[in-house]
């Protein structure tokens, strides 16, 4: 069998670093050739030192020559604001592993897809912004999209039991994060040590501050709406707080399929990147008489409004998605530095959302567009 040859966009974050040790402990069947990184140079110089691709990018061009200098002269190195592009560009490769955080993983992953190459799915935002291009472009050039997100990967599990014509609704389900017990007026005084104190998932501040406010399953909400031609009035959320069945799929004749496994992110980067095969896995198998009872709640859309913001811009599409993914990072950026109460996070992205000039069917100039607008109306907005 050839060797599948493997590109990492993210290598140096927590689920490019899951990515590299599943892929230790896989046979020789798969070749990292590319990793890429933002900012973080001296960890990618160590994974290129370890796992010896024959290229790697940084986006930071500051530290492009200090990441040169710290890498055997074999390995090439693309470094600036369209290094990851110029990395999926120039190297041969079946499967890219889309790991960078947030809306700058969207250049790289949308190259990704017009060169048809498979892709383990780790950016949500990059459906949640562009998911009316993407998804056409996939079926046009034959790109595979496979989702690494737990969530998103038990639904793609789940599905395998029927026709998609047969399914009924997808059910998300949502750890709660630290303050599902919480009433709002304690949230309103949240800090930032709080909101990164997540109960079940170790996982990056942006994404651990998302699942606190719940933004991440507002996202995830609009990335299945994509990734499974699903509409967003049957995309449901459940809140879980075992976090121990991933998602489940329900089908026209009642039946309720779901996929269970530890919290560990490894098993749906694995399945992603090994899919249709399964194989032996280091994530620790579920140990079921450790979780006698499992408890499932409505979320509630008072204290997680980001929730209903989900919802709508799933329904909505067009330039929404772009927005609400750009004004949320830019609040969760302002929280993190001190600047905004926690609540303000989803108070200012549905204030980005609300008064942002609607398109329908953007080109991806739109959408870059619409990105930069909202990030500035938020920034501006919070010293109102």
């Amino acid at each position: 069998m050839s060797r599948q040859r493997i590109v990492v966009l993210g290598s140096t974050g927590s689920i490019g670093q899951n990515t590299l040790e599943v892929l230790a402990g896989l046979d020789r069947r798969y070749e990292v050739v590319g990793l890429a990184a933002g900012s973080q140079w001296k960890p990618l110089a160590q994974q290129a030192r370890d796992w010896r691709p024959k290229a790697i990018a940084i986006t930071d061009v500051a530290n492009a020559d200090a990441l040169r200098s710290a890498v055997d002269r074999s390995v090439r190195v693309y470094s600036g604001p369209q290094a990851m592009v110029e990395l999926i560009e120039a190297e041969a490769c079946e499967v890219v592993v889309s790991a960078v955080v947030g809306a700058a993983g969207l250049p790289a992953t949308l190259r990704a897809v017009e060169l048809g190459r498979r892709i383990a799915l780790a950016n949500k935002e990059t459906l949640v912004v562009a998911g009316a291009l993407i998804a056409p472009l996939a079926r046009q050039t034959g790109a595979a999209l496979i989702p690494v997100d737990s969530e998103h990967s038990a639904i793609f599990q789940s599905l395998q039991a029927g026709r998609h014509s047969e399914v009924r609704r997808i059910i998300l389900t949502a750890s709660g994060g630290p303050f599902r017990t919480w009433d709002a007026e304690r949230m309103a005084r949240a800090t930032l040590e709080d909101a990164l104190n997540h109960p079940t998932w170790a996982m990056g501040p942006k994404i651990t501050i998302d699942s606190a406010t719940m933004m991440n399953k507002a996202l995830e909400i609009i990335e299945a709406r994509w990734l499974f031609d699903m509409p967003a009035d049957r995309i449901s959320v459940l809140v879980h707080p075992e976090s121990v069945v991933h998602s489940l799929v329900e089908f026209c004749d009642g039946s309720l399929i779901a996929q269970l496994g530890s919290p560990d992110m490894r098993l749906p980067i694995q399945y992603a990147l090994t899919w249709p095969d399964r194989l032996p896995c280091p994530s620790q198998s579920l140990d079921l008489l450790a979780h006698r009872r499992l408890h499932f709640d409505p979320p509630d859309e008072d204290r997680f409004p980001a929730l209903r913001l989900g919802h709508e811009t799933a329904q909505r599409g067009g330039t929404a998605g772009a927005v609400l993914n750009a004004a949320n990072e830019a609040a969760v950026e302002l929280f993190r530095a001190g600047e905004i109460r926690f609540t303000e996070i989803a108070s200012l992205t549905e204030h980005a959302v609300s008064r942002h000039e609607y398109k329908e069917n953007p080109t991806l100039d739109d959408l870059l567009a619409a990105d930069r607008w909202a990030r500035n109306e938020v920034t501006e907005c919070s010293t109102c």
